[in-house]
This record gives structure tokens, sequence and C-alpha cells, in this order.
């Protein structure tokens, strides 16, 4: 099984008065627009078959959404497994539920930084991780999907895929 990670594209400042709830803090008008041009390099990078999972807060579910729109595919499918407080093993349990071979996680950091260790060193991996907003990386598993059993295939931040596209 292939999983690509995506880190949502670039938000607006956390603030509360604008946003009393994190989860409802949008994308910029920049980020939108840089992640439209990297969401069409990233798709040259996807086959068209793969399956476009996504946290439910608005950035990224977003995020999903122009991914999807550049890869001419079907809807994303909201996960609250990948929302931005859930446990990196909800993760781990979302990706082994699903039967596609290409399975695509739009979410959060540091969420996707410690799940990408996790699925490389294991549960106790010490690796530090960092994704940039609307950076990609793609790992492969093995028949079943754990911690420790990973290969990583590529890692891309935002301006590569940019010129991809």
């Amino acid at each position: 099984m292939q999983v690509v990670l995506v880190r949502h594209a670039i938000a607006h400042e956390r603030n509360r008065t604008r946003w009393p709830d994190d989860s409802l803090r949008p994308l910029t008008p920049e980020g939108v627009r840089k992640f439209r041009k990297a969401a069409s390099g990233l798709a040259t990078l996807l086959p068209k078959s793969a399956v476009i999972l996504a946290s439910p807060w608005v950035r990224a579910r977003d995020t999903a959404t122009l991914l999807a729109s550049a890869m001419k595919g079907a809807k994303p499918i909201e996960c609250t497994e990948l929302s931005g407080n859930a446990a990196i093993y909800e993760a781990f349990d979302l990706v082994r539920s699903r039967k596609e071979a290409d399975v695509v996680l739009v979410g959060h950091e540091p969420n996707l930084g410690r799940f990408l260790a996790a699925a490389l060193g294991g549960d106790s991996a010490r690796l530090k991780i960092e994704f940039k907003k609307g950076g990609a990386a793609c790992v492969e598993f093995g028949k079943r999907p754990a911690p420790g059993t990973a290969t990583l295939t590529w890692m891309l931040p935002p301006r590569v895929l940019r010129s991809l596209g």
C-alpha cells in the first residue's frame, strides 16, 4: 500500500477572536493560490485511483478539495482520525481499514510528522520530521500497514511540488 501524507496549505494565523474554534480556521488566499499549483504538481505523482482522506478541520478539508480538483477525481472523505487533535494510532487504524492500494492523508502537524516517524521507525521512534505547509511525503507499506514497516519513497516541499505543476 502506498500512503501519501499531505500537510494542509497556508492557513490564517491562530486568532481566538475570529476563530474561537481552531478547527474552523481557513486557508489564506495565498495558501489557496500556492497549493492549487502544488496540487497540480502533486497530482502528476499520484495514481488516478488514489482515495483522498482528510481531516474535517476546514483548512485540511479545503486543501484536500483543491487536490481532488487537480486529480480530477472523487471528493475527499472526511475522517475524524486525521483531526488536528487525533492520536497517530487512529491514523494507522484508518489506513489499515482501507482496501485501496493508494491512500492520500491530508492533515496537520505535528500529527503527520509523528505518523511518518512511527511508520519508518516504529512506535518509539524519536525522529523529528516536520512538514512544510502544503508539503507531501510518500511511504510504501507491505501487506499490513504498521509502525516500523514503511519505506520512504519521497518527501517534497511545496516549492518543488509547485515546480512540477
